[in-house]
């Protein structure tokens, strides 16, 4: 089995833009709903991407590249700045990155519960008021 450097890792030959794109995406912890999200289109949209149906426009490309701390080139041909080919990733990259993940995904639910408490908090004040009056 031949050698997997940073050079042939996701290039051209190897893999296909979709591919590119889930590999930056996940070696970042995002989900498809947190990337679409974050672009301002469905995540229907990423998975297509990731699937290679369709390709996004050229300031989505821009973004994405950005956004997935890659180079436009690489992202496009697997040529420059991209992902660390699998051998080149700490044994702990995966894990850790699914923890952030997961601990990501809990801030947003304390969010979420943080506006609904606050909503509870306010229609008591409001019931209170009511009854003192």
């Amino acid at each position: 089995m031949a050698e997997t450097t940073n050079e042939t890792w996701y290039s051209e030959a190897t893999a296909t833009f979709g591919d590119r794109l889930e590999a930056a995406r996940e070696s970042c912890a995002m989900s498809q709903i947190e990337l679409a999200q974050r672009l301002g289109v469905r995540d229907t949209t990423i998975k297509s991407w990731e699937a290679d149906e369709w390709e996004p426009r050229g300031n989505r490309l821009q973004m994405l590249a950005g956004m997935l701390n890659v180079s436009l080139m690489w992202l496009l041909s697997g040529k420059g700045e991209g992902v660390a080919a699998p051998d080149a990733r700490a044994p702990l990259a995966l894990p850790v990155r699914s923890m952030l993940a997961d601990i990501t995904q809990l801030r947003r639910k304390m969010q979420v519960l943080g506006v609904e408490l606050m909503q509870a908090e306010q229609k008591l004040a409001t019931e209170l008021r009511g009854m003192t009056s």
